[in-house]
């Protein structure tokens, strides 16, 4: 018995053949799937900072598209919820209406009531006198007749209420639709951009240093193409001033730059004015002013302070104005990004923009280069 049970501990401690009896797997089994289980998550591969860099600017660039679809769902909120008000208020108007001559029906019924139990002989008879009795007469017919028009009024204003209560129920449904697309594209921004910030939490300080070099040689790429338009466009003032003073000596006079081209230069002067003002203020999605802004809020009002009434997402703003070419961008063109025109700032001149970029960042001037541009738009 003694063997029997140090032959049993051996195997015990072995595990080579000892099984689990709830599972019936050996010792030694289970020991190497948790084995290979930690050999497997150990060895899941981690993303590359540059990896990590385009998955967050992929982040931020739905972010910015989902920011468009907020600014888009909010104006259609306000615009319902003005609608619902103006509806509200005319059914209640209606409402009254439609009360007087309800009114004026019961006060004709009530007169009803009471004479037409009288004959008019003995009208004639009970009147005080035979003029009374025919003044009475003629009162009754044209009681008829305005009765007649009150039934009429009172029929219109019941049909008219009618349509009216159809109509405010159609808004406050649309109203519904509006303020559901509003929760949902904000919880998708919110969303987004919380993602962002996790992957960028999860990064060494060693990953940082190399995502900012990595951002570092981003901006000098795109300043160095902003600097090639530059010379670009020094060169085209330079020709277009030697073809100007050429014309004028051939005319022996000249008025200079053409009244169109004159007063967009003058908007466009009062729209850099108030876009270089806002400089450092922050970033903030569905902000139009005046603490803060997203891109499309900042383009607005830039616009506005001009004179001009813009649109307030990208997608309309885009559509709004002359379009033009990257070579012919002038001081105050808007410039449109990605292919889903989701981001937009206002072209300054020399390859630079203003813009409000990105959550996290402020407002500030920055190369036009620096994202892909989709296409420009001379709003004026």
């Amino acid at each position: 018995m003694p063997a029997l049970a140090s032959h049993r501990k051996a195997r015990a401690l072995t595990g080579t053949r000892t099984k689990n009896p709830a599972v019936g797997f050996t010792t030694a089994a289970i020991a190497g799937v948790t084995l290979l289980s930690t050999q497997s998550a150990r060895a899941e591969p981690q993303p590359s900072v540059e990896e990590v860099q385009k998955k967050v600017d992929d982040l931020y660039r739905q972010a910015g598209t989902a920011t468009q679809q907020y600014d888009r769902a909010k104006e259609e909120t306000t615009q319902q919820r003005r609608e619902v008000d103006q509806l509200l208020d005319n059914a209640a108007e209606r409402t009254e209406s439609l009360n007087e001559a309800r009114r004026a029906l019961g006060s004709y019924a009530a007169a009803q009531y009471r004479t037409g139990t009288v004959t008019p002989t003995a009208a004639l008879l009970l009147a005080d006198s035979p003029q009374e009795y025919f003044d009475q007469t003629r009162l009754m017919d044209r009681l008829s007749e305005e009765q007649r028009e009150a039934v009429t009024d009172f029929e219109e204003q019941r049909s008219a209420a009618a349509e009216q209560r159809v109509e405010a129920t159609r808004s406050l449904e649309k109203l519904s639709d509006s303020q559901a697309s509003l929760r949902t594209t904000k919880e998708t921004v919110q969303r987004k951009l919380a993602e962002a910030r996790e992957l960028l939490s999860k990064l060494t300080a060693e990953e940082k240093a190399r995502l900012a070099e990595l951002e570092r040689q981003r901006e000098q790429e795109a300043h160095r193409k902003a600097e090639a338009k530059a010379r670009a466009e020094a060169e085209a003032r330079a020709e277009a001033e030697a073809q100007r003073r050429a014309q004028q000596e051939q005319q022996g006079t000249g008025t200079g730059a053409g009244t169109s081209a004159g007063s967009y230069a003058a908007k466009a002067q009062q729209v850099l004015s108030f876009a270089r003002s806002q400089i450092g203020k922050p970033y903030v999605w569905g902000a139009t002013g005046p603490s803060s802004y997203d891109c499309s809020g900042l383009t607005q009002a830039a616009w506005r302070a001009a004179g001009v009434d813009l649109p307030r997402t990208t997608w309309d703003q885009v559509e709004v104005g002359q379009r033009v070419a990257a070579k012919d961008l002038v001081p105050g063109d808007l410039v449109f990004f990605y292919d889903d025109i989701s981001h937009v700032g206002i072209y300054i001149g020399n390859g630079q923009m203003i813009h409000a970029p990105k959550p996290g960042a402020n407002v500030r001037e920055e190369s036009i280069y620096y994202m892909p541009i989709y296409g420009s738009v001379r709003p004026a």
